[in-house]
């Protein structure tokens, strides 16, 4: 029985995953080429001659490049204004890495604070800063934290959250503005 599982499991990756995953890189260049050029509707639906995220994410979902165009999805689906559709393929998305999984989990807090559901738009945001702790991903959403928290009048955390950004990434870009930022906070916290 243990042989038959681990033969099953070798059968599996060699004759599905493998054929699976050469099929989905080369489907997947067009998309992508039309995602770099902002040609969102492309990227989703494909052209006619070459599939879309969409297609490649139905027909190859076992695939590790059908995860990767469930991320490519989400992020054209939130470009064109489609939140709830955007945050349903970024849920699904399986993050491999450390900077589309924090990309991915802020695109859904953008979503949902495009849906006015700043709530939930903190708690990914706190998750997307949370993902990976480097000099890029995380003041970018620590910032957009202090944004949100300024919308919900809560000042004062939003001043916490820019006095951490210019306390421990001082050299970030979100740093360079950032006593504008507290002042401003603090001006409307009163």
């Amino acid at each position: 029985v243990i042989v038959a599982v681990i033969l099953a499991y070798f059968g599996y990756n060699q004759f599905i995953v493998k054929p699976q995953e050469e099929n989905a890189q080369n489907d997947m260049f067009f998309a992508e080429q039309y995602f770099a050029q902002d040609s969102f509707a492309l990227a989703i639906n494909g052209d006619g001659s070459y599939p879309g995220f969409q297609e490649i994410v139905e027909n190859y979902s076992s695939a590790p490049s059908g995860n990767l165009a469930q991320y490519y999805l989400g992020m054209s689906l939130l470009q064109k204004g489609e939140y709830e559709n955007a945050i349903e393929a970024l849920k699904n998305y399986d993050a491999e890495d450390d900077i589309t999984g924090a990309l991915a989990l802020g695109g859904i807090a953008g979503a949902y604070v495009e849906l006015n559901q700043l709530d939930e738009a903190l708690s990914f945001y706190k998750k997307a800063a949370d993902w990976d702790e480097n000099n890029f991903s995380k003041p970018l959403f620590l910032m957009r934290i202090g944004f949100v928290n300024e919308q919900k009048k809560d000042y004062a955390s939003a001043i916490e959250i820019y006095n951490q950004i210019k306390q421990d990434y001082p050299l970030s870009t979100e740093a360079r503005d950032i006593d504008k930022y507290i002042g401003r906070a603090s001006a409307l916290g009163g």
